[in-house]
């Protein structure tokens, strides 16, 4: 039985009326005001708490406007803490928010909604709106022209409201060209190569398409284009381009500095959102997948932490992960065709919960994720669910014994000496996510909010695959003849040797999980084996070299990956080979 979700049903503070309607922001309230010039606006609070709230504007043309500045006069002791997507002053009671540039124009007969922002004082509709110096002063009737603009809210004719509980669901998930024809020439792969997997937009320039071999020549538009071809009704992308990105890893690492901040919301959200909000693309579900491997650094390799790492200690102090993984959540979560799941890491960096701060991961995390509620307009209503496992190696579920389990005379999970477990609560991503989707709610997430996991590479179906559990007694011995997860440490996520192929894409597969998902696309390197010198960012890692003996972050073991692979993100004909060679469940 799938978890009941609520989604974006927010109260109406006052009476939504016909153009707003007709933009599909149907869950708002509203004040509307046509002058003889053809200037509406809506003024659109969506949400308050005691002595805040926030709200979004729409303007209507009634004829084409490109460059917009209106005006308003809030009620005494209103006050602008925080907008977006707009220069805005503001003097007294006296309002005045200008376009930012790629959100000036507004076709004729066209709604757009311009912009969004976080006030305290009175939620009250101001009485009177100027756009261009023209008074907006009595309702009429709503335009009534439906050619569609390109503005990013106008491609959901249901609004946000609309959204549906599970976007998987029955659904045809598109499947990356890109990736289906380098997977189709390798031996086999013809087997798998109709999966969905993810679109990777891991520079600003993929955004556009750059011919690069991590993301080819298509752009998001291309993508979305051809997803409309296909027929698919989900398309899932990967927002992957923070400031200082994976601050504790280097194979990754990303084109921004830690301080580019701005860059990363005005030349790498803000197209995004335009694009995906695009009218052509209203019935097209979005799937975003929000900034891997990001925010759980803030909590496990920070000072005082043992596992500390200065670039995550400079994030963590710049507040830049935050800033922008709340930015995107906000900007794409008020379109109404996305879904926003956010990266949550997995049960081998998350799991460990402990009343001691230094060894608490699990309820720090679920606490931090819940701080970004309400930083650059993000609401909880803006995030669908959360994402584990992405592009990692945790297995699904270990079919052969239990983290709690007594053997020896003690449970495994409260033996020192057993490495392998290390006192984690779990050894798996379906319990994980369970409890961790729980925890999530308890920090303000919406009670329908659903999980997803990525299963592209964790089967584990190898030669060494054991078939039942264990009758040793001896713990240590006992586990590793029970797992099918053959890393030396949980914590190992550079191109492991030995990984198979997992559950292919499916929906619903739990009442918590809408989805397993193919989100790293099976054959791309996680990283360089030695340094390779590139223009993508990208370092190297000795977590991915197979002769590395490990260190804190992984407990000092072998690294396990693969020798002579290429750059993150570009593809390996042979760990294809190997994945699909262990897949399970198998191929056929």
């Amino acid at each position: 039985m799938q978890v009941s979700r609520r989604r974006r049903r927010l109260a109406l503070t006052s009476v939504a009326v016909g153009a707003l309607a007709a933009t599909g922001l149907t869950f708002a309230s509203a004040n509307q005001a046509l002058a003889e010039e053809g200037c509406e606006v809506d003024y659109n609070v969506v949400s308050t708490w005691g002595g805040g709230f926030q709200a979004n504007v729409v303007i209507t043309a009634d004829e084409a406007i490109n460059g917009w500045e209106v005006k308003w006069n809030f009620p005494a002791g209103t006050t602008v803490s925080n907008a977006w997507n707009v220069g805005w002053t503001q003097s007294g009671t006296g309002f005045t928010g200008k376009d930012v540039g790629w959100n000036a124009s507004i076709g004729s007969g066209q709604s757009r909604e311009v912009f969004g922002f976080i006030g305290s004082g009175s939620s009250a509709t101001p009485g009177q709106f100027t756009v261009n110096g023209d008074v907006c002063n009595g309702p009429t009737e709503p335009p009534t022209s439906t050619t569609p603009t390109d503005g990013p809210t106008t491609g959901d004719p249901g609004g946000p409201g609309d959204k549906v509980d599970n976007p998987y669901t029955g659904a045809q998930v598109y499947v990356n060209p890109q990736w289906a024809a380098r997977a189709a020439a390798e031996p086999g792969g013809d087997a798998v190569a109709d999966q969905p997997t993810g679109v990777w937009l891991d520079r600003t320039s993929a955004i556009y398409g750059n011919s690069s071999p991590t993301t080819g020549s298509m752009g998001l538009e291309d993508h979305l284009d051809e997803a409309l071809e296909q027929g698919a009704d989900v398309i899932q992308i990967v927002i992957y381009n923070l400031p200082g990105r994976d601050c504790a890893a280097l194979a990754s690492n990303g084109e921004l500095g830690q301080t580019e901040i701005a860059e990363y919301k005005s030349e790498y959200i803000d197209p995004i959102v335009e694009i995906q909000g695009q009218a052509k693309y209203a019935d097209l579900k979005i799937v975003n997948v929000i900034e891997i491997d990001s925010l759980p650094n803030l909590v496990t390799n920070v000072t005082p932490r043992a596992t500390a790492v200065d670039n995550c200690d400079t994030m963590k102090e710049n507040g830049n992960y935050v800033d922008g993984v709340s930015y995107a959540v906000a900007e794409l979560g008020a379109l109404g065709n996305t879904y926003n799941y956010i990266d949550a890491g997995h049960h081998g960096w998350i799991g460990w919960g402990d009343t001691n701060p230094q060894y608490d991961n699990f309820f720090a995390a679920a606490e931090l994720f819940g701080s970004l509620i309400g930083q650059n307009g993000m609401t909880a209503d803006d995030v669908h669910g959360f994402i584990s496992n992405t592009a990692n190696y945790s297995a699904l579920e270990e079919p052969y014994w239990e983290v709690d389990q007594v053997v020896g005379g003690q449970a495994l999970n409260q033996n020192g000496n057993l490495p392998w477990v290390d006192w984690n609560d779990f050894n798996n991503e379906k319990d994980f996510t369970q409890a961790f989707r729980e925890e999530l709610i308890d920090n303000g997430f919406n009670e329908g909010i659903g999980m997803l996991i990525d299963t592209s590479r964790n089967g584990w179906g190898g030669d060494y695959r054991p078939t039942g559990t264990s009758t040793s007694n001896d713990p240590v011995t006992f586990v590793d003849e029970s797992r099918i997860d053959q890393r030396f440490q949980k914590g190992n996520w550079c191109n492991q040797a030995g990984a198979g192929l997992g559950e292919r894409p499916q929906a619903d597969p739990e009442p918590w999980i809408d989805a397993y998902v193919w989100i790293k696309p099976p054959g791309e390197s996680d990283g360089a084996s030695e340094f390779i010198d590139n223009d993508e960012g990208k370092g190297f890692d000795e977590m991915c070299d197979p002769d590395y003996q490990g260190n804190i972050r992984n407990g000092n073991n072998p690294s396990g990956a693969r020798d002579n692979m290429p750059l993150s993100g570009h593809w390996s004909s042979e760990q294809f080979a190997e994945l699909l060679e262990n897949a399970y469940p198998p191929v056929n």
